[in-house]
């Protein structure tokens, strides 16, 4: 098949891997090693995950 008649997704599958990896920072140097590009994104949860003091942080808009 000529390249102008593949289908989006083949690409995904055929092209160069590049990740971007949020929060569990681990995972960079794992993905680093096998030469991923890769992009970290240090993020958590609000108030650590804890669903009713996030409710609380929602009410006052933080």
């Amino acid at each position: 098949m000529p390249d102008q008649e593949k289908q989006p997704y083949q690409s995904l599958l055929t092209g160069k891997v590049k990740v971007v990896n949020v929060g569990l920072e681990g995972f960079v140097k794992d993905l680093r090693d096998c030469d991923i590009e890769v992009v970290h994104v240090d993020w958590a949860p609000s108030a650590g995950g804890d669903p009713q003091m996030a409710a609380l942080l929602a009410k006052l808009g933080v």
